[in-house]
């Protein structure tokens, strides 16, 4: 099983890139995380929205690998406990195929993607830039992992 994180950015900062690799590195034997990044939808003054989010969600929907299990990154989405993620992460491995993330640009995800999505995710009520999400999700996926092979890495108020 893979998973794949299908995004919408903008050129992204060098330590976004460290931090997603870092997580990405822990994880290549158990869990490989690939990261693809979509360009943003034109945006300007006299940009139709509708038509740029449309074009994002187009391209995201087309980079989305055949049968994988999609989760949509959404802030009305269910969340998790980094346990409960566990759990889920367990589920996902018995499926056997490979997920993707969808993680949206600054007007979120287009409506063809949050439907195309078995799984709403929120990371919390908090809004986040949307290249820390990316981080955060690879940092969880890796607790994850963790919890599931009893790793030191999550403590979990272990004192």
């Amino acid at each position: 099983m893979r998973a794949n994180i299908i995004t919408i950015c903008e050129k992204l900062p060098a330590w976004v890139d460290a931090g997603f690799e870092d997580y990405a590195a822990r994880l290549k034997h158990a869990l490989p995380l690939k990261c693809v990044d979509l360009a943003l939808g034109a945006r300007g003054k006299n940009a139709d929205l509708k038509r740029a989010l449309a074009d994002e969600g187009s391209r995201m929907l087309a980079a989305i690998p055949k049968a994988a299990f999609v989760i949509a990154l959404d802030g009305e989405g269910r969340t998790f406990s980094s346990e409960a993620l566990a759990k889920q992460l367990e589920q996902w491995r018995e499926l056997g195929t490979d997920l993707a993330f969808l993680i949206g640009g600054p007007d979120g995800l287009a409506p063809p993607c949050l439907a195309a999505a078995k799984l709403k995710i929120s990371l919390g009520p908090m809004t986040l830039p949307h290249a820390l999400v990316r981080i955060v999700l690879a940092e969880q996926l890796f607790r994850a992992h963790s919890i599931l092979t009893n790793h030191p890495y999550h403590r979990a108020g272990k004192i």
